[in-house]
């Protein structure tokens, strides 16, 4: 039989059949010593073949068909390994606050720079509208002027009060869509929101720090009325940069892929290089020194900042 795997816990994973029926399942150790190197071969989202064991009720997983996408992380413990998050996403949205807890710019590019080399279109959803002075509502006008200004869509939201839950729904259906970002942001607010029948726990425990081999990360798949669904994930205390290459992580900046090509050197870093368009970019402020520093961090391996 094929499904959809809509839930994991680790050991088992819940898949849904194209009739609707919902069986638990497991993988087979073969999926573990196939040059797969992430520490979940198999994440939600993915479609798979399963067989039932006989009178087990349950099923094991037998084949992974091919993804669309995926998006990754490093695990925090082993800088050489990595989780898959989701996959065969149609787009991610990030979850930011501007205070509790504070997103920081440096999180927000790691992930568009993630979302970028997977080819996942990502938006920046501001939860918490509610508590916004007025000075956070001119943080918040800054902060959408750098990512809109380079073609991510922002929303402001409020869960509490519903502030432009009906915008962000309309976008949302008929698509395959994560939500991701820091623990206590409001993505289990705003999916109670739009799936008021779900009342998911609002009080999300971390549970990040583990003094094993790495931490793990799980998600689950809701499937929307209105069609498509949502992808809900853990909260993300750090987000680590993996399998892009030094030379090719500007072409995931789109403002720097834009002006590569005026660069006076082909092999240019934008670091120190004379001819650097970049460089002479950010110097003209048609890119944001923000957007420049998480660039040189991420490109120098200090990529895993909150």
């Amino acid at each position: 039989m094929e499904g959809l795997i809509t839930k994991s816990t680790g050991s088992w994973y819940q898949v849904k059949t194209p009739g609707g029926q919902r069986f638990d399942c497991r993988i087979k150790g073969i999926f573990r010593t196939k040059g797969i190197t992430t520490t979940n071969p198999i994440a939600v989202g993915d479609n798979v073949d399963f067989e039932m064991e006989p009178e087990q009720g349950t099923g094991v997983i037998t084949k992974l068909h091919p993804r669309k996408n995926y998006i990754i992380r490093k695990s925090i413990n082993l800088s050489k390994q990595a989780q898959i998050i989701a996959a065969n996403l149609d787009q991610a949205f990030l979850i930011v606050t501007l205070a509790s807890p504070r997103t920081s710019l440096g999180f927000i590019d790691r992930f568009l720079v993630t979302a970028e080399a997977y080819d996942i279109p990502a938006s920046l959803v501001f939860n918490k509208l509610d508590l916004f002075s007025d000075e956070g509502l001119e943080i918040l006008a800054d902060y959408k002027s750098i990512y809109e200004n380079i073609g991510y869509p922002c929303y402001e939201v409020s869960a509490l009060q519903g502030t432009n839950i009906d915008e962000l729904a309309g976008q949302i259906t008929g698509k395959v869509t994560l939500f991701s970002g820091h623990s206590g942001v409001g993505k289990s607010s705003l999916i109670n929101v739009l799936l008021p029948d779900l009342k998911l726990r609002t009080t999300e425990i971390s549970e990040w720090h583990d003094k094993g081999m790495h931490t793990t990360t799980f998600a689950e798949m809701f499937e929307l009325p209105q069609g498509g669904y949502i992808i809900d994930t853990p909260g993300i205390r750090e987000l680590g940069v993996i399998d892009i290459e030094k030379n090719e992580l500007s072409h995931f900046f789109p403002e720097m892929r834009a002006r590569l090509n005026q660069c006076r050197f082909n092999s240019c870093r934008h670091i120190n290089e004379p001819g650097c368009a970049v460089i002479k970019a950010v110097e003209n402020g048609e890119i944001e020194l923000s957007r420049y520093e998480s660039y040189l961090s991420i490109y120098h391996g200090n990529d895993t900042r909150a």
